[in-house]
C-alpha cells in the first residue's frame, strides 16, 4: 500500500517528528493538505453538486471540503486519485457514513450497506453482521447482508457458514425478530440454493454443531457456523463487542460491504495494528476491484 495522508502539512511533520517516525513527504507517503491543495476548488464543486438537493450550499461545501477529510479522501476514490480508504479513528461512525454514502454511495443493485467484523479466537474465526449500520434490517435486507457478507468470508479463503440468529431456536417463538429471521433464512434457501445457511437458531447451537443435531438434526448447516448474522444492529454490536474483549483474540473491521467503491469506517476503539489489518483489507479490496 502507497499511503496517502490527509491533514495539514505543519501538523503532519510535527506528528512524525514527535514519533520518530522514518517517514519523508513525498518520497514514501503523499500528502493532501486541505489548506493547500490546488484540486480544492474542483472538489467543492463536485461535493456540492452530489449533496445540493439535501441541503448543502455553496459555501458549507467548500468548507467541507477544507476541513473534513474522510469528505475529502470519498471525493479522491470516486475521481481515481486513491484506490480504497480508511477512516473513522476520530469521529462518530455515522458521520463518517453519511460523507460516504452521499459521495460515493451504494454499489448498483445494493439496496442497503452494511458492517462486517472479523474476530479471530482461540475458539475459532467468526464474521459477524451488521454491527455498525442497519439499526432493524427487514428480511430481504437481511438475505442481502448475508449474500454480500459470504462473498467477503470468500475472499478470506474461508468457506462460509451462515447461521441467522435469534432467541428463537427453530420456531420456537413466533415473534417479529424471530419471523424476520426465518423468513431471511426462506428467501436464501430458495435465492442462493449453493450457500450452506440456516435459522433462525439459538446462538449457541450455531457455534455447536453437536446441540443443533440434537435439537435440529435436518439442518442445512453442517459443523460450526462461522458468519454470524443478527436480527438488529443492538444484537450484533452488543456480541461482537463482548466478544472482542472477552475473547482476548484479534479484530479486523468492521468491513463496510455493499459500497461502489472500496471505502471502509474504522472505530475510535481501533488499535495500530488495527489499523494495519483494515489497510491490508482495503488493498485487497482494490485489487479485487
Amino acid at each position: 500500500a502507497k499511503p496517502i495522508i490527509i491533514g495539514r502539512r505543519d501538523i503532519v511533520e510535527r506528528g512524525i517528528e514527535d514519533l520518530g517516525l522514518r517517514l519523508a513527504i513525498g518520497e514514501n507517503i503523499e500528502l493532501v493538505d486541505p489548506q493547500d491543495d490546488p484540486r480544492y476548488a474542483e472538489y467543492a464543486r463536485e461535493y456540492h453538486a452530489a449533496t445540493a438537493r439535501v441541503g448543502v450550499s455553496p459555501v458549507l461545501a467548500r468548507e467541507v471540503m477544507r476541513t473534513n477529510t474522510t469528505a475529502i479522501g470519498a471525493m479522491m476514490v470516486k475521481r481515481g486519485e486513491a484506490d480504497a480508504l480508511i477512516c473513522g479513528a476520530v469521529g462518530q461512525y455515522k458521520a463518517h457514513l453519511d460523507h460516504l454514502m452521499s459521495i460515493i454511495g451504494k454499489a448498483d443493485g445494493v439496496r442497503d450497506v452494511s458492517a462486517l467484523s472479523l474476530l479471530i479466537l482461540k475458539q475459532g474465526t467468526y464474521f459477524i453482521c451488521d454491527t455498525h449500520v442497519s439499526p432493524d434490517p427487514t428480511a430481504v435486507e437481511v438475505a442481502e447482508m448475508v449474500r454480500l457478507a459470504a462473498a467477503e468470508v470468500r475472499r478470506f479463503g474461508i468457506s462460509p457458514k451462515v447461521a441467522l440468529l435469534s432467541h428463537s431456536n427453530f420456531g420456537s417463538r413466533d415473534t417479529e425478530s424471530a419471523l424476520k429471521m426465518r423468513e431471511a433464512t426462506a428467501i436464501l434457501h430458495r435465492e442462493a440454493p449453493d450457500l450452506e445457511v440456516e435459522g433462525e437458531m439459538h446462538a449457541d447451537a450455531a457455534v455447536d454443531a453437536s446441540i443443533r443435531e440434537r435439537v435440529f438434526p435436518e439442518s442445512n448447516l453442517s459443523g460450526n457456523a462461522n458468519l454470524l448474522v443478527m436480527p438488529s444492529l443492538d444484537s450484533a454490536n452488543i456480541a461482537y463487542n463482548l466478544m472482542k474483549v472477552t475473547g482476548d483474540g484479534l479484530s479486523v473491521g468492521p468491513m463496510l460491504i455493499g459500497m461502489a467503491k472500496p471505502v471502509h469506517i474504522m472505530t475510535q476503539a481501533v488499535t495500530t495494528r488495527g489499523v494495519v489489518n483494515m489497510t491490508a483489507y482495503a488493498v485487497v479490496d482494490a485489487q479485487d476491484r
